[in-house]
């Protein structure tokens, strides 16, 4: 073989050889375009997973501090809905049946906000 034939060889082996080579690389392409598709699927469910558990934990920490009292307004101790807090109506929250007796200034059997406003405050000091 001379040299003068030697250099279409070369470049018909090197043709061949590239041409063989794409489909190989274009096939890693798309793999790799799978994997990460499929890492942020991966990723978008850990995500919700999180927020899951974090509305979960938010959800038990009203639900307990509803369950401590915290979550209730004089509205929703006052029964009858006339302003007033009986002794009766207290027992719905047990901190302000222990405290009822005090916070009640003019011994009526009536806790008026401002007598539990007052009470509250002397109790800050």
């Amino acid at each position: 073989m001379t040299v003068r034939n030697r250099t279409p060889l070369f470049a018909l082996v090197a043709i061949v050889g590239s041409a063989l080579a794409l489909p190989a690389m274009a096939q890693d392409a798309q793999d790799q375009a799978a994997a990460a598709q499929a890492q942020a699927a991966q990723a978008q469910d850990s995500a919700d997973q999180a927020q899951n558990a974090a509305a979960s934990a938010s959800s038990s920490a009203a639900k307990a501090s509803a369950a401590a009292g915290g979550g209730q307004s004089w509205a929703d101790v006052d029964a009858d809905g006339d302003g007033a807090i009986t002794k009766t109506e207290s027992q719905a929250n047990a901190g302000l049946a222990q405290v009822f007796d005090q916070a009640d200034a003019d011994k009526d059997g009536k806790l008026t906000p401002e007598e539990y406003r007052a009470y509250a405050a002397a109790q800050k000091k």
